[in-house]
């Protein structure tokens, strides 16, 4: 066997599903390979196999040509695989150096010598590029610092085999491009490196071969500079998706104006105005910080305003919580569904129901056959791919999980639904799936806000872009008259530079 690591025939059940079915392949020291497919297609399955969370149920896995089989993460760990997952495991209340030497740190008369942990955690920050200090708790720093202190935490242990599972997801451009290179520097050291992403531009970027993967088999494995992004999204959905937003089937009808804002102030926000009508998708744009999810909280009833004014369907709108605002017909899909949108060790069943819980109780008991009706229905109203309604939402892909709160806001009927960066970590055939389902609330009337960091994605589902900047709306632009480079100037560009169009 020439790759060090080596994959044999590997087969993985669950009850009621066979998540991969004879995976063979391999991969070699000093190369950059790239696991590509839908989610649910087997990606992360092989990886928690790999790193002993799961044990396969059938084939052999090979490193440098001796048969390995992990029951626990530990066991993975001191093999020397190193596997950084997009649920961050880091301890909040320890420091960014006692977490990047978790299970190592340096002793003296037995006991942890802080002053030695610090020094050294300071040259890896430093090596990484980071502005963080390594006494610092990780509860205090943000959800991007969280990620590379996770990452830093593996390349500490200096692993054989690291793994990154989507790792990009809550990270900038400038701390993308310090990965890339830490990346780049595990590859020339000669580390087995695999990366998850369904990014394509990420793949092409930094890869150099692609592992494709569908319904838990291997479809292909290429050579990234010998294939390209329709190939290979051929392979993963079994189609050719064409121009996925040209394809869907929009609303025509606009309505009455159904979320206004006049002058909204926060902590953050200046003087934003904006209207939303009943039928519209209207987008919000901006790099990060500019004030998208402010605006969501906002209107969600999570931040008070200081002063302005809202208006829903006309009436003053003033939530003093997210509840009050449910309560009156809005709804919100957040950033971090895991975190805010789902209770992962609860079954679909009831992630599914939790927004109409009373329709569904009769004198304070919950009426578990309605419930389990209205669930069967909604699974298959939405697609949404599970063995059973019991099965726990942590155990769905990204896109699964998505399409569980969706389902659950759109059966209380909203006037309203905001989606904040809705197919984040989510594979390109269930993000055709997303963007069509968003078109359907529209066409039911629903009046759709969407926040998203990817332009063609704001330019191809929104019928209008509001541009923000420092907390501030900066323009107003109209779907067809929208460009990427237009977009851009608005958000990056100091107002007194551009022109400036904010008619609502």
């Amino acid at each position: 066997m020439s790759e060090y690591l080596q994959f044999e025939k590997i087969c993985m059940e669950f009850p009621g599903v066979k998540a991969l079915d004879d995976m063979s392949f391999g991969v070699d020291k000093g190369e950059i390979v790239a696991f590509l497919g839908e989610n649910g297609a087997g990606k992360s399955t092989l990886l928690k196999i790999l790193n002993g969370d799961y044990h396969h149920t059938g084939g052999k896995i090979f490193i440098n040509g001796n048969e390995v089989a992990f029951h626990s993460p530990n066991e993975a760990i001191k093999a020397g695989i190193s596997v950084i997952y997009q649920e961050r495991q880091l301890a909040l209340y320890l420091s960014v150096a006692e977490n990047i030497f978790m299970g190592n740190p340096p002793l003296k008369n037995g006991f942890i010598d802080f002053k030695e942990l610090n020094r050294k955690a300071k040259a890896i920050i430093d090596e990484f590029g980071l502005p963080i200090e390594p006494n610092v708790q990780v509860k205090d720093i943000s959800v991007a610092y969280q990620q590379m202190v996770e990452i830093m935490k593996a390349y500490n242990r200096n692993a054989q085999i690291i793994c990154f599972d989507e790792p990009t997801a809550p990270l900038t451009e400038s701390e993308i491009k310090i990965l890339f290179k830490i990346i780049k520097k595990l590859r020339d050291e000669g580390k087995v490196v695999i990366y998850v992403s369904h990014r394509m531009n990420e793949i092409f970027e930094i890869t150099d071969r692609v592992v494709v993967f569908k319904d838990g088999r291997l479809m292909a494995v290429k050579k990234t500079v010998e294939t390209d992004t329709k190939e290979l999204i051929q392979l993963m959905v079994g189609r050719d998706l064409g121009d996925v937003f040209n394809s869907l089937s929009r609303n025509d009808k606009i309505g009455d104006v159904v979320l206004e804002l006049k002058d909204i102030n926060t902590d953050y926000l200046k003087n934003i105005s904006l209207k939303v009508h009943a039928g519209e998708i209207v987008g919000l744009s901006g790099l990060a910080g500019a004030g998208r999810t402010e605006i969501a909280r906002a209107v969600f009833g999570v931040d008070r305003i200081s002063s302005g004014e809202m208006l829903l369907n006309g009436n003053t709108f003033a939530p003093k919580s997210p509840r009050h605002a449910m309560n009156m017909g809005v709804a919100l899909c957040p950033e971090d569904r895991k975190l805010e949108g789902l209770s992962l060790i609860r079954p679909v069943r009831e992630n599914t129901s939790l927004a109409i819980l009373d329709d569904l109780c009769k004198a304070g008991f919950v009426n578990f056959k309605k419930e389990r009706e209205f669930t069967k229905t909604a699974i298959k109203n939405f697609n949404i791919k599970t063995p059973h309604m019991e099965q726990k939402a942590i155990n769905l892909s990204g896109g699964n999980q998505q399409k569980i709160i969706l389902a659950r806001w759109m059966a209380m009927t909203p006037k309203l639904i905001i989606f904040d960066e809705p197919t984040k970590g989510i594979d390109v055939g269930a993000k055709s799936e997303i963007y069509q389902m968003m078109c359907n609330a529209a066409k039911q009337g629903v009046a759709v806000i969407m926040i998203s960091s990817e332009l063609p994605e704001v330019i191809g589902i929104s019928d209008r872009i509001i541009v923000l900047k420092d907390g501030e709306v900066r323009a107003n632009i109209k779907r067809e008259d929208a460009t990427e480079q237009g977009i851009l100037s608005f958000a990056m560009v100091d107002e007194h530079k551009i022109k400036k169009e904010v008619a609502i």
